[in-house]
């Protein structure tokens, strides 16, 4: 095995042992539609089912998004893995041996080098960092801090804290002895250049640190606490080849196996209160280091979890951005509830008042849906101790409550408004009800009304009713000879003696080739099979859309023929159009002779579009 290339037999025992309904089953609710598997998409947000599974075939493809291939690119897309890594996950989950250095390139690229190198910096920086705060005088204020915050020597060793002194060349020296390119190490966001262009020094100065890493469990990043005063107090690594904040959750490497046995996450707002969640026992918590909570950590989590637990801090500021990141997993389709900290304490300030097993007891694990979270944020915006205040408040619930899809969650929250404010109960589903109908009458063409970017995207990505447009008509005839192709090896070796490369789209051709190349090992027609040796997502999405296809006349002779000869057809006129411009510019230059024979190719190409032509072989 040469280059680290992963054998073709342990592809196929990975393929052979995660079966793709079950594998995707785990994300997706599947159900039955003909000879195909439906359910909502897991990677855009839709509430009319675009995503199919054909078992027979080992493929998933989405109408919505375009995403599609194999049970192995399922998992690549899912988990954010490279073919090497989910090939490698999966066969260590399915017992599978993998050779030494299997899945490793023998020569990695630049970018791949450069990754390693930044990596290893990381790493470096933050044992660097560490032993600073636990074994020097530079760190003695800062570890006196941490005590101070309750954090432990054995908490400080398992986060891998440290501290980057005031100093501002101490890592950049460190680093430099070791070999390190400092313009890499500034592309890594661990030093910055000097404004007179003099040298380098160190990106963090006074700060407690806190090392970032991948799903993986590698160091890419960090994020800074100010040990003083001064601004900012937090700061985070910036974007970089190996780190993006919308990317990247504190803990998910350590929280994941947790997560994915529970099925719920819990989500902080900070560093500081995952690891003092840890010591207190929830080890399924993550953190988006004090920056914006986005889409895609929601998809991240919705990937790994059935269920988020929203713990940030317990003001004004930490309870509006709890209303805005439990909208984000309602719309993503995902359960949300929230934990109400009473007295605007923050989840580390909690748990030094009432101690770690009040905070498990009393707060994570009893969490309000996120309704009722709303309802009680609502109530700030209102004089509840005036008529006209509750009365605003009421309708503005009402409002809310309307927007539930369901019918019992309706009930139970009007009943509970009519109870507190003595609203009579008719009234209010009189109000609701009047409130729904003028929102469906007004609802936009579309999948989620939270989700505007998915409407508009379907629109034109996806018919309404869940099916591809037909492509042009040179396409078509290609993707049908290629859905033959990928079923039929008589068919394959058919098409390569008449038309070799001649495709004229350029996915077509590569696919065409991989086929050729397929059957010429020996291998039969396998769908799945063939799939894996692709290893390409676009050729993978557009395979999986040609084996999606409804309608495909049947594999005779006398279609092989027809549909082989359109395409040889076309690839002669788009030669003969070619060559007509190119005589009308050698007449223009004057070019007699060149002209001349252009018009000898032009009337032989124009013989063999009129059949008068040998036919090539």
């Amino acid at each position: 095995m040469a280059g680290g290339r992963i054998p073709e037999d342990v592809i196929q025992a990975v393929l052979r042992a995660h079966d793709i309904v079950e594998t995707v089953g785990r994300t997706v609710h599947l159900t039955k539609s003909g000879k195909y598997l439906k359910g909502l998409c897991p990677f855009h947000s839709e509430k009319t089912p675009s995503f199919t599974v054909t078992p027979e075939k080992g493929i998933f493809h989405c109408y919505g998004c375009g995403k599609s291939g194999s049970v192995i690119r399922f998992r690549m897309e899912l988990e954010g893995y490279s073919f090497p890594e989910a090939v490698r996950i999966m066969a260590e989950e399915a017992g599978i041996p993998l050779p030494r250095g299997a899945g490793v390139p023998e020569e990695p690229t630049a970018a791949q080098l450069e990754r390693q190198k930044l990596i290893e910096a990381h790493e470096y920086a933050a044992k660097f960092y560490h032993y600073l705060l636990q074994n020097t005088e530079h760190g003695r204020e800062a570890k006196a801090y941490l005590k101070r915050r309750g954090m432990s020597d054995k908490l400080i060793d398992q986060f891998m804290i440290g501290y980057a002194p005031e100093r501002g060349d101490l890592l950049t020296g460190f680093l430099d002895k070791r070999g390190y390119d400092l313009r890499l190490m500034e592309k890594g966001g661990l030093v910055a250049s000097r404004s007179d262009g003099t040298g380098f020094f160190d990106r963090f100065r006074g700060r407690i640190m806190f090392p970032i890493r991948d799903r993986e469990g590698r160091m890419i990043a960090f994020a800074g606490r100010i040990l003083h005063d001064g601004q900012p107090k937090y700061l985070n690594s910036p974007d970089s080849l190996l780190f993006n904040k919308s990317r990247v959750l504190y803990n998910f490497h350590e929280a994941r196996p947790e997560i994915r046995k529970s099925g719920r996450v819990v989500l902080f707002e900070g560093y500081m209160d995952v690891i003092r969640a840890w010591d207190a026992g929830v080890r399924n918590g993550v953190a988006s280091m004090g920056t914006s909570f986005t889409e895609e950590h929601v998809a991240m989590l919705r990937r790994v979890a059935d269920e988020a637990v929203i713990c940030y801090d317990g003001d004004d500021a930490g309870q509006a951005a709890a209303l805005k990141s439990a909208a984000m997993f309602e719309n993503a389709g995902m359960p949300v509830k929230v934990v109400l900290l009473p007295g605007g304490l923050d989840p580390d300030e909690y748990i030094g008042k009432y101690g770690p097993e009040s905070f498990v007891r009393d707060m994570v694990n009893q969490p309000v849906s996120a309704v009722k979270f709303k309802l009680i944020f609502l109530r700030k915006n209102h004089k509840l101790l005036e008529d006209e205040g509750r009365k605003d408040y009421v309708l503005e619930a009402v409002r809310m409550i309307a927007g539930l899809d369901s019918p019992a969650e309706r009930e139970f929250y009007l009943k509970e408004l009519s109870r507190e404010f003595e609203f009579p109960l008719e009234t209010l589903k009189q109000e609701c009800f009047e409130i729904r109908a003028a929102a469906q009458k007004n609802r936009p063409a579309g999948d989620k009304l939270g989700n505007r970017w998915n409407n508009g995207r379907n629109e034109t990505a996806r018919p309404p009713v869940g099916r591809m447009p037909e492509p042009p008509g040179r396409h078509h005839i290609e993707r049908t000879l290629l859905y033959w192709m990928m079923h039929d090896e008589e068919a394959a070796e058919y098409v390569h003696d008449k038309l070799g490369d001649a495709f004229q789209v350029e996915d077509h051709a590569a696919i065409a080739a991989y086929l050729y190349a397929y059957y010429a090992q020996g291998h039969e027609p396998d769908v799945t099979r063939f799939f894996s040796t692709l290893q390409d997502e676009r050729l993978e999405r557009t395979a999986a859309s040609i084996l999606s296809m409804e309608t495909v006349p049947p594999c005779t002779s006398d279609n092989l023929d027809a549909f082989a000869e359109e395409v040889l057809k076309r690839q002669r006129l788009t030669a003969l159009k070619e060559r007509v411009e190119e005589r009308i510019r050698a007449e223009r230059a004057g070019d007699a002779l060149r002209a001349a024979q252009i018009a000898i190719e032009i009337n032989t190409l124009e013989r063999q579009l009129r059949g008068k032509a040998t036919r090539p072989s």
